[in-house]
């Protein structure tokens, strides 16, 4: 007698499939990646040298099983991209998941008293064309080259993340500081909020544009997650937060797991807000 197939883990197995990750040797793109290589996907980590993410993969190859890619890439650069999607079709002879995760987000707290540089009165046009290309022209690149290869295949899944801030604007009042005049008060530079809502306007854009080729879109709008921030900026945040606390770092990875496999067949031109209820209000 044959046994059927576990329908509950064929939806979710991404064995033998090969997943793109931006970003990837960052805090949230390693975990990004590990899931996907836990449901059996090949993953290749996209990040800058200084990030290692050869090492990096590594790990996940040590940790999860499928042997797993890490290369330095810019990803603002075509002629990087293209060379990076070379050398990974010849290593692994296909593109099935792009997950377009690298962004700026320069630490808030970390700015000077006295020195408001991220006020959009003092905001560098420098740092705006910066935080531009990371976000949201590297991920028009990465889709284009590598969704290009999806389209020749005729399937494949592109997950954008975005962010709560892509739906609701920020909440100034995190960030002030007792004591500063108002002109002083450092807040959430502006390029955050804009790359991430032009993501979920890419996202539309090409769910529609490769529908007939097979190629399903979507985004995905984490909320923030703790990582060592300041006692008094938890505090307030998580008073905006129904479920009273910022995520995990590794609480994305069953939606990101649900975006990427045939979990979501039915699926393209969405996103999916996991924010612990910050956006409901």
């Amino acid at each position: 007698m044959v046994t059927p197939p576990n329908r509950a883990q064929s939806l979710f197995d991404l064995t033998g499939r090969v997943a793109l990750v931006t970003g990837g040797a960052g805090l949230l793109g390693y975990h990004h990646g590990a899931i996907l290589a836990a449901a059996g996907a090949h993953v290749v980590l996209l990040d800058l040298a200084v990030a290692n993410p050869q090492m990096r993969a590594e790990q996940l190859t040590k940790e999860h099983g499928p042997e797993c890619l890490g290369l330095a890439v810019d990803i603002t650069d075509e002629a990087s991209l293209e060379s990076a999607r070379d050398a990974l079709l010849e290593k692994f002879g296909r593109i099935d998941i792009l997950i377009n995760n690298a962004a700026n987000n320069p630490k808030v707290e970390d700015q000077k008293p006295g020195q408001p540089w991220s006020r959009l009165e003092n905001f560098p046009l420098a740092t705006w064309n910066a935080d531009i290309a990371v976000g949201l022209t590297g991920a028009f690149l990465c889709s284009r080259i590598f969704g290009h290869e999806m389209v020749k295949r005729g399937s494949g899944v592109i997950l954008n993340v975005a962010s709560d801030l892509a739906v609701i604007a920020p909440d100034q009042r995190l960030y002030r500081q007792e004591g500063l005049p108002d002109d002083q008060q450092p807040v959430k530079p502006v390029t955050y909020s804009v790359v991430k809502t032009a993501l979920l306007g890419l996202t539309r854009y090409l769910s529609t544009y490769w529908v007939a080729q097979g190629v399903r879109v979507n985004a995905i709008s984490p909320g923030g997650v703790f990582n060592g921030q300041p006692d008094e900026f938890t505090a307030k945040l998580h008073a905006l937060i129904p479920m009273a606390r910022m995520a995990h770092k590794d609480e994305y990875q069953g939606a990101v797991l649900f975006l990427c496999s045939d979990a979501s067949s039915y699926m393209t031109g969405q996103n999916l807000i996991v924010d612990g209820g910050r956006s409901v209000l």
